[in-house]
């Protein structure tokens, strides 16, 4: 999908497109020359995601490989008998790892839980199925997930560097500049410029390999740091619980929220419609004019009953969502917001409708409050449909330091999203940038 800026209103910033359901980019259509566009486009995004991807992969593996070699060395310690009072120690050290890797994992799919402590005895330490796990992705994540990462990132440096040859061929000496050290050697401009195409063949490599890549890198991470059936199947029940009464709070909340609506706003105004209706029939025969003046105001009041019981309505579930599809109904937010708003949203098609609704509020209250309290100069809304789960990020540069308990609307926005078994970071730091991200299950 094209990337929409928001500030051009809902109109102004062309369609929205998703890619195929699941994540995988449909191949172009016969005859359709925008349809090949936006999958060239689709799968250069899927590209530079999983360029991100093997870059955060390619650091903790670094990290896995530093802790590999630690634990070699307690293993070579313990054949002296002193390794065994460092081994807890080590394995704490790889579950700090294991768990940077299962926070990466997590903010681009399914979460992974945190096991067990390792216990403080080496015996128990070493028996916990969690540990002997851990050091399994260990073993193939310092190895197999460093060099996927080195692979996939010399594709495209290996395109800017044929696209670039003739440049440092000119800057450079001869004797250093001509050999391209895979058997191209040129001493000519002609042979110099003739490198640069070579650079659109590492791209495509770049296309078609780096998205599967990223996949294969992240697999050990998900094949040995998810929790074991029994456990996760407790810690299920357990976060079932919590969000089972994080739902009732939010309904009740919301239930709250509607009936002061009704009670303070449109309840008032039909009251007062009531009054003017009684006073103008009474005065009808004694005098007209005043029947006429109460007559109009009573009209009035029932207009504004209806406009805001029409706004109460919009607040159970937004008909734009029904209209628009979730993606528009996002650029429309976009498009209002007071700060500068740029909307990317790439959804696989229309998603439950509690699922789109809870999104579109979660979205519509984070931009109220980059609008009020943030002092932003630029926010910016991404929104990705991944396996079964729908990812938001909402970012802005202002000055930071927000809190759930700021009185800003975000233990709301954390409400919502646990309601629907969602998850929620919040990253704001004083001085900024704040990035709030929400994770829910939408069942595709």
């Amino acid at each position: 999908m094209p990337v929409q800026d928001a500030a051009a209103g809902p109109q102004g910033g062309g369609e929205v497109h998703s890619p195929a359901p699941g994540g995988d980019v449909r191949p172009p259509a016969r005859g359709g020359g925008g349809v090949g566009t936006r999958w060239l486009v689709a799968r250069a995004r899927a590209t530079v995601d999983g360029l991100e991807h093997l870059v955060g992969g390619m650091g903790t593996a670094a990290l896995a490989l530093i802790v590999l070699a630690g634990m070699l060395g307690v293993a070579v310690a313990c054949l002296f008998g002193v390794g065994l009072r460092l081994l807890p120690a080590a394995l704490r050290g790889l579950r700090v790892v294991a768990g940077r890797e299962r926070a990466r994992l997590s903010r681009w799919g399914p979460q992974l839980v945190e096991p067990d402590p390792v216990p403080g005895e080496w015996r128990a330490a070493i028996g916990q199925r969690a540990a002997r796990r851990e050091l399994a992705w260990m073993s193939l994540h310092a190895t197999l997930g460093l060099t996927y990462g080195v692979l996939g990132l010399t594709l495209p440096f290996a395109a800017v560097r044929d696209l670039l040859y003739p440049l440092y061929w000119w800057l450079l000496p001869p004797a250093e500049a001509v050999d391209m050290g895979l058997g191209w050697r040129t001493d000519t401009w002609p042979g110099a410029l003739a490198v640069g195409p070579l650079s659109l063949a590492w791209l495509a490599l770049a296309l078609i390999f780096i998205p599967g890549l990223a996949q294969m890198q992240a697999w050990a991470g998900r094949r040995f740091l998810s929790a074991d059936p029994g456990t996760d199947l407790a810690l299920r029940v357990a976060q079932l619980t919590a969000t089972r009464a994080a739902a009732l709070d939010a309904h009740a909340t919301e239930l709250r929220r509607i009936e002061r609506s009704l009670h303070d706003g449109t309840q008032n105004r039909l009251v007062a419609v009531n009054v003017l209706l009684g006073a103008a029939r009474r005065a009808v025969t004694r005098d007209p004019a005043t029947a006429d003046e109460l007559l109009e105001r009573a009209q009035a009041a029932a207009e504004q009953a209806l406009a805001e019981l029409r706004a109460v309505v919009r607040g159970i579930l937004p008909p734009v969502l029904a209209e628009r599809s979730l993606a528009g109904a996002l650029s429309g937010l976009g498009a209002a917001c007071p700060v500068p708003c740029r909307i990317d949203a790439e959804v696989p098609g229309r998603l439950p409708a509690s699922v789109e609704a809870t999104a579109y509020y979660i979205v519509a209250e984070a931009l109220t409050n980059v609008a009020r309290h943030s002092g932003a100069s630029r926010a910016a809304v991404t929104v990705r449909g991944a396996g079964d789960r729908l990812n938001i990020q909402v970012s802005d540069d202002g000055r930071g330091g927000a809190a759930e308990d700021g009185g800003s609307g975000l233990a709301g926005i954390r409400r919502r999203a646990e309601a629907h078994d969602g998850t929620f970071e919040l990253a704001s730091p004083p001085g900024g940038p704040t990035t709030l991200m929400v994770s829910l299950p939408c069942g595709l």
